[in-house]
């Protein structure tokens, strides 16, 4: 079942050249999908587009049902709350809350009552290895930790989707393999994720497919078999 589709998508800023022109993709529910390419290409832009963070110049966007080029500021805000999660490269937490705090945020946006969203926070915190932090600052925490923490706050709404910006280009080697043995392990468990990386290795463990973008076209599409 296709969760994701573009059509015929643009943008360009500016009157400059297209940050991505005519490109045309869909994404499959369940499947891992690395976005790659050349800085400029357009990799981050086609991100924002699913995301709803920014509209394109021309074509359409759908994500689970919803046509996401169409929707107004409030309208995107809400279905970014309830379909998508994001993890940044330098995870964007809150530094003046606690772990648990910056977990339970989406849910209190999203108008969870108290009690079971910091239930669902508890939880996810102890899947992912660092209960132990509930109650700890973000600055006090190793690099693979804050993006754990991350990671946990984009899954808080049980998203449809969970999209990565670049999400070990922060982190040292040891961290890396941390949050990429995490991905591998989310996938698995039937979690859709696109990435945009530079990272051929987190590319190549962690994808099901590959799609190269050069110029803001689409240069190559495709199906790999990830390393286990």
């Amino acid at each position: 079942m296709t969760l994701i589709e573009l059509r015929a998508v643009s943008r360009a800023y500016d009157g400059g050249p297209p940050a991505l022109n005519d490109v045309s993709l869909s994404v499959a529910r369940g499947e891992a999908v690395a976005i790659l390419g050349p800085s400029g290409s357009g990799k981050s832009t086609l991100l924002n587009l699913v995301a709803g963070l920014d509209r394109p110049t021309s074509g359409t966007v759908t994500v689970d049902g919803v046509r996401v080029d169409k929707l107004g500021e409030a309208a995107a805000a809400k279905y970014r709350r309830a379909s998508v999660g994001m993890v940044f490269q330098f995870f964007n937490l809150i530094d003046d809350l606690t772990v648990a705090d910056n977990v339970v945020l989406p849910a209190q946006l999203a108008g969870v009552p108290a009690r079971q969203s910091h239930k669902r926070a508890a939880d996810l915190l102890d899947m992912l290895g660092i209960g132990r932090h509930a109650k700890a600052y973000p600055g006090r925490l190793s690099g693979g930790e804050r993006q754990r923490v991350a990671v946990a706050r984009a899954l808080m709404n049980r998203p449809a989707l969970l999209l990565a910006d670049e999400p070990t280009g922060a982190l040292d080697t040891a961290s890396g393999e941390d949050v990429k043995r995490l991905l591998v392990d989310l996938h698995a468990d039937g979690q859709t994720v696109v990435l945009v990386t530079h990272d051929l290795s987190l590319a190549r463990d962690c994808a099901t497919r590959t799609i190269r973008l050069v110029d803001g076209r689409v240069a190559a599409d495709t199906t790999v078999e990830p390393v286990r």
